[in-house]
């Protein structure tokens, strides 16, 4: 009995090993391919009502604030050719002041915004217009309405170009 146990035991493992030898020589077959598709990715936010939101506050910003800034700015020019010194230095100052608050009501209507594209292009603007108003290069720049005039609304779309895109009508 033990002679065919041993026996039984010893075909065993030699059927084993020749099962193991015989898929050496055989190419692997391919996997099976699930056949459940990916669970597709959710569509995109709508962002359309909350820019148009958006949008609208900054144009009566654009129709306010920046108009005040245009006056403060002519005043500042009128004195400055007038020679009124201490008259012209009250204007810059006051459209310095407008333009801070126009940075400023630019971040703060925007920060209402949800897409975080048009969030971020807000703060961009902001950050052109709150340069202008440090470094002045625009406020001395415009020496007469004429310069001023002709330079106003290319300096308008460079400070506002960054929220532009969002607010085409």
């Amino acid at each position: 009995m033990r002679r065919a146990l041993v026996a039984v035991l010893a075909g065993g493992i030699l059927l084993t090993g020749a099962a193991c030898d015989s898929d050496a020589g055989t190419e692997a077959a391919p996997e099976a391919t699930p056949t459940s598709t990916a669970p597709s990715s959710p569509p995109p936010p709508d962002y359309t009502a909350n820019t148009k939101l958006v949008c609208g506050k900054l144009q009566a910003l654009y129709s306010g604030d920046l108009r005040d800034f245009g006056t403060a700015m002519g005043k500042l020019i009128t004195y400055r050719e007038a020679k009124q010194t201490a008259e012209a230095k009250k204007a810059e100052t006051a459209a310095v002041a407008e333009l801070k608050a126009v940075a400023t009501k630019i971040r703060k209507e925007t920060s209402a915004a949800r897409n975080p594209e048009f969030k971020a292009a807000g703060l961009t603007s902001a950050a052109k217009v709150d340069a202008s108003a440090v470094n002045k290069a625009y406020i001395k720049k415009a020496t007469t309405l004429k310069v001023l005039n002709s330079t106003i609304e290319a300096q308008f779309k460079e400070w506002l170009s960054p929220v532009a895109g969002y607010c085409a009508a």
